[in-house]
Order: structure tokens, then C-alpha cells, then sequence
């Protein structure tokens, strides 16, 4: 009867280990947890990055306006008739009060 019973013993042990430390186990569970929150803020984040593409493709492809504007803001285009001028901001003084 002593042996059966330290046999039981042994083999919930070997299964506490296994469910503890072996594959599939808790260990590895709590690594795939973390794994996928970081997956999870990181396709939140994309997400985020898509609707505002969406909604900017949205608006080129509907007002005329945005295409306007995005032309002069990054082609510096200007319509007929208009002047441009560039402002162009004075150079900070050196330490040494040199220009």
C-alpha cells in the first residue's frame, strides 16, 4: 500500500511539473498573454493610422478643396494671379554675439 501511495505521489507530481513548467503550461500561457496585448495596442495603433488615412483618401476623393490645399501645402503651388512671399525667420545670434 506505502508504494502505490509514494507512486500516486511521484506522478502528480510529474504532472504539476508538466502543467507548471512544461510546454503548454502556465509559463508559456503567461508569455502568450503578454504577446498578445502587445498585438492587441499595436492593431489598435494601425488602426487608429488607417481610419485617418481613410478619412483623408475620403476627402481628396470628394472635395476640391483638400486637393487644394494639400497642392499648396506640399507642392507649394499658388492659382494665377496670386504673389507668393517667404518669410524667412532671422538667424539666431551665436554665444559670442556674432550674427
Amino acid at each position: 500500500m506505502r508504494v502505490l501511495t509514494i507512486l500516486l505521489v511521484l506522478a502528480l507530481l510529474a504532472l504539476q511539473y508538466k502543467l507548471w513548467f512544461g510546454a503548454g503550461g502556465f509559463s508559456d500561457i503567461a508569455v502568450l498573454s503578454d504577446r498578445v496585448e502587445a498585438q492587441e495596442a499595436e492593431n489598435a495603433l494601425l488602426k487608429t493610422r488607417n481610419d485617418e488615412l481613410r478619412a483623408e483618401v475620403e476627402d481628396l476623393q470628394n472635395r476640391l478643396e483638400a486637393v487644394e490645399e494639400r497642392a499648396r501645402n506640399e507642392l507649394g503651388l499658388i492659382r494665377e494671379g496670386e504673389e507668393f512671399y517667404q518669410v524667412v525667420p532671422a538667424p539666431e545670434a551665436d554665444e559670442g554675439g556674432a550674427p
